[in-house]
């Protein structure tokens, strides 16, 4: 009775054995990804951009430091002296956006006024915070995006502008191991038809796009509590 024990034994870890082998065996088969996955090749139009770039926010022509977060959701711009108005019948913020020019080093002041897009509840170690949010345009490298920014008081961060996912899907990858990968090569007529574009804003209120201004209020979580040095 012992042998036919160890004999049973002996066929059940052989057979266990050649599951595991074949088990294995087929684990180490290439896997095809799925027909519609995106491929890297596949990123047309798409380019790659450090964790700090050089951007211009249209129309004005000061050179901003811009950090690229994948940590956070929405874009967010240094702005202060906020002030919310009514023009024609749409919401609108003014606001003004002190920022060190990344040329010059010098300190600059610009002055903007834009329709409020949508609204957003921030929460973070401090509480929630209510911030608007609006579309505004940004030459970074030699292209120009525009993307949804909310606005809040930043001059406790290193840098006025940061990207966030939102933003990085419509450029590209982000190289986490560089900065300053795209020499800032706005084009030329950006500012001049990015103002024309805003009187017209201005001028009729039925080109103003305020879809998203009465939806619930997005919570979000703070972005960039601690930024890493320059």
């Amino acid at each position: 009775m012992q042998l036919s024990i160890k004999n049973l034994s002996l066929a059940a870890l052989l057979s266990t054995a050649a599951v595991s082998t074949s088990v294995f065996a087929q684990t180490q088969e290439a896997i095809e990804p799925p027909a519609d996955a995106v491929m890297s090749e596949d990123l047309t139009g798409k380019v790659v951009v450090g964790w700090i770039e050089k951007g211009l926010i249209l129309p004005e022509q000061t050179a901003v430091k811009v950090k690229v977060d994948s940590g956070a959701l929405t874009s967010s711009m240094h702005a202060v002296n906020l002030e919310r108005f009514t023009r024609k019948g749409k919401r609108w913020v003014r606001y003004d956006v002190e920022v060190k020019d990344a040329d010059t080093g010098k300190r600059v002041t610009m002055h903007f006024e834009r329709p409020v897009y949508r609204q957003i509840t921030v929460r973070g170690a401090g509480g929630e915070d209510y911030r608007p949010v609006v579309k505004m345009r940004m030459c970074i490298g030699n292209r120009i995006y525009e993307e949804q920014f909310s606005l809040r008081d930043r001059s406790d961060m290193t840098y006025p502008v940061l990207l966030g996912r939102r933003t990085i899907e419509h450029i590209g990858l982000i190289d986490v191991s560089d900065t300053f990968m795209l020499p800032l090569d706005c084009p030329e007529e950006a500012s001049e038809e990015e103002r024309s574009r805003q009187q017209q804003l201005r001028d009729d209120a039925n080109l103003v796009d305020d879809s998203q201004i009465d939806q619930p209020s997005e919570t979000e979580e703070e972005d960039d509590e601690q930024e890493g040095a320059e």
